[in-house]
């Protein structure tokens, strides 16, 4: 479901400085063009995405930006998704 794995990428990106889109899709098993459509689609969500190219770059979150999903189990957060809350996370 594509709901869980952007809630399962918002995480990730939470617990790392910062990663590229092929270390992104490995963890969570999608190709690395549907790494950067999930990567888009957050974006769209309000999620502030930070973007560094060359040899070091990936993506990352703004600095000091956290989501309010910290104390929601994944399943409760991807219930947010379903129901079209994406101002949870930009909020």
């Amino acid at each position: 479901m594509k709901a869980e794995r952007l809630v399962a990428l918002l995480f990730a990106l939470q617990r790392r400085r910062s990663a590229t889109a092929a270390e992104l899709a490995t963890e969570l098993g999608v190709s690395e063009r549907t790494m950067h459509r999930d990567l888009a689609a957050l974006r769209d969500a309000g999620v502030p995405l930070w973007t560094e190219q060359g040899r070091h770059g990936g993506f990352r979150l703004v600095d000091g930006w956290r989501a309010g999903l910290d104390g929601l189990t994944a399943r409760e957060a991807v219930a947010l998704f379903a129901l079209g809350v994406p101002s949870a996370l930009a909020g």
